[in-house]
């Protein structure tokens, strides 16, 4: 395990998120070949919402926190945990903000040609079905 200031944060998000966890959601630390858990990356599925062209799929992310986690997050507050990140994630996937978006060219698929978008989104969801 990672020590100092976000390994102890990431140390008790990891609790948490074993305690309660929204259903489909899967996230675990990284394993080491020793065995040992490494804190500081998390392999993560996102499920697709239920009633949206993302559902029946199941999407990885992995999330790699810095040592400086959570006084320096990447584009949120400290206060927001993991577990909001993924519902967060989870959220863009079917209300992409297109006024900021992370990838160009699906952006403009979104904004030029709805219909293409959406039978591109519905075929994600089947490369990446539930395994569990």
């Amino acid at each position: 395990m990672s020590g100092g200031a976000a390994g102890g944060r990431l140390a008790e998000e990891r609790k948490l998120w074993r305690k309660n966890h929204p259903f489909g959601f899967i996230a675990k630390p990284e394993a080491k070949k020793d065995g040992s858990v490494n804190l500081m990356c998390w392999k993560c599925f996102i499920p697709g919402k239920e009633g949206t062209d993302w559902e029946g799929g199941l999407y990885p992310i992995t999330l790699h926190f810095s040592q400086d986690y959570p006084i320096r997050p990447p584009g949120w507050k400290p206060s927001i945990t993991m577990k909001q990140i993924l519902l967060g994630i989870q959220d863009l996937l079917n209300q992409p903000n297109p006024s900021d978006a992370a990838n160009f060219e699906p952006n403009q698929l979104f904004i030029k040609d709805p219909a293409e978008y959406k039978r591109r989104v519905q075929l994600e969801a089947k490369k990446y079905p539930p395994t569990i």
